[in-house]
């Protein structure tokens, strides 16, 4: 007999997703400009098809209608994103009222469908007028944002039990100011280190403005945990995945889940001269905060070895000096992507949660599969997408057996609900629940979509 796959008692079974790239603009919407609308414009060419953000899934316009579809697969939770440039157009300053009210009604109207509202305060979207400041490289954005954080609480914190302050913190400075994938395409270590530091001081500033007013609900982080493994137990090999974890993964969870930054870091930065400014107090205030709830994005491993090459040291320093990437002869792929499927990861990481970092309350605020060419699935006008039901199966037993090994796991949310816009990849890779016409903006539920309401209707599978 198949094993089934039953969750803990209020298990949390949702979607996620973000404003940027869901929301779109209306005329007259008052919504200031942000990092994406401009970079999408100004480096149109980046983007795939030319599509901007301006016009992603229509959330802005549609939401009412977008929440009775998350009624009908019967979700019971959903993760989005305020966004920081339609509340606060300028960053700081007047309150957009028209924002306001949206984030109101959505808030109300997930409520009275009985689907809990998960809102995230940043995911990637710097206002531009603060970016022109020098975005989180300025320690002026750090306290703009801790106001915008005490403005989010205060207007929706008494319906809202469960926020983040970001969404991936690692990536505004490795893909912004390291690799050159999102603007404004810096590539200098020492700057991406700055921007890091600060944004764990954003973090910090938000939580203990949400714990001085007491709203009495929850308040996290959400992070991408790439888990890193070495192509041999060699010990070269072995030494390779600890740098690896080192600066993509400990460099951020060490300070917001333990207080503090990794000792062996701090050697290496100090030995390349590559130690970003703090200022006083800094090192106090990452000590002293403490979150109540982490959210885990998985969608992938880093697989390393050994340097095969000796580096060039009158370069840009970079992480990959104390590594190599490695392909695994005979590993799974995601051909769409171009990544490996690993679901034997998300049990990887329930185990680290519950050994390295006290086994805090956590659950999966992102995970799925996108795929290209979804249309060619369509069959009866529906996409039968099996591959993500078998993708997001695998996920979930795995996951069940870090639960089942005492992992404090509490929810499971897919990425995503309708078809959304994949920053630099826009609409090349479907992963919702729903696909989205993107001519038409009609939505339409996919059989992964049917699966997941009876997944979530018997706790289980």
């Amino acid at each position: 007999m198949e094993k089934k796959y039953l969750f803990p008692e209020k298990f949390w079974w949702g979607a996620s997703t973000s404003a940027t790239q869901t929301e779109g603009a209306e005329p007259g919407d008052g919504k200031g400009e942000n990092i994406w609308d401009y970079s999408s414009r100004k480096f149109n060419s980046r983007f795939y098809d030319g599509i901007t953000s301006e016009r992603t899934s229509t959330f802005y316009k549609n939401y009412k209608t977008d929440i009775k579809l998350m009624k009908d697969i019967h979700l019971n939770s959903f993760r989005t994103s305020i966004s920081w440039s339609r509340l606060i157009p300028e960053g700081t300053g007047k309150i957009n009222e028209k924002a306001a009210k949206f984030y109101n009604n959505v808030i109300d109207g997930l409520i009275e469908e009985g689907i809990e509202p998960f809102m995230n305060l940043y995911h990637f979207d710097m206002p531009m007028a603060l970016q022109e400041k020098g975005g989180f490289e300025n320690r002026e954005v750090v306290e703009a944002y801790a106001e915008y954080a005490k403005k989010c609480f205060e207007l929706f914190g008494d319906r809202v039990k469960y926020w983040f302050t970001f969404n991936e913190p690692m990536i505004p400075a490795e893909a912004g100011y390291l690799h050159d994938r999102h603007y404004p395409y810096v590539v200098d270590f020492k700057r991406a280190a700055k921007v890091l530091h600060n944004i764990i001081i954003a973090h910090c500033k938000a939580v203990k403005i949400y714990r001085n007013m007491k709203p009495g609900g929850q308040i996290g982080i959400i992070m991408d945990v790439i888990p890193v493994y070495p192509r041999s137990e060699n010990p070269e090999d072995v030494k390779a995945a600890e740098a690896a974890d080192l600066f993509y993964t400990r460099s951020i969870n060490e300070p917001v889940l333990l207080g503090e930054y990794p000792q062996e870091l701090i050697e290496i930065l100090r030995e390349y001269n590559q130690v970003p400014e703090t200022e006083e107090g800094d090192l106090d205030l990452i000590k002293e905060t403490k979150i109540d709830l982490l959210g885990i994005n998985y969608y992938k491993p880093r697989r390393v070895k050994a340097k095969e090459y000796e580096i060039n040291k009158n370069g840009i320093f970079m992480p990959e000096w104390f590594f190599d990437s490695y392909e695994m002869p005979g590993r799974r792929m995601n051909r769409s992507r171009g990544i490996e499927i690993y679901p034997e990861g998300i049990y990887d990481i329930a185990l680290m949660i519950k050994e390295k970092y006290n086994n805090i309350p956590w659950f999966i605020s992102e995970n799925g599969i996108g795929i290209e060419g979804e249309e060619k699935f369509i069959k009866d006008g529906m996409v039968q997408d099996q591959y993500r039901i078998d993708f997001l199966k695998e996920h979930l037993q795995y996951l069940h057996k870090g639960i089942e090994e005492g992992s404090n796991c509490l929810g499971y949310q897919m990425w995503t609900f309708i078809d959304c816009w994949s920053w630099i990849n826009a609409y090349k890779n479907r992963y919702g629940f729903y696909r989205l016409d993107y001519e038409t903006q009609e939505r339409t539920v996919k059989k992964s979509g049917l699966w997941f309401r009876d997944v979530i209707d018997n706790n289980g599978f």
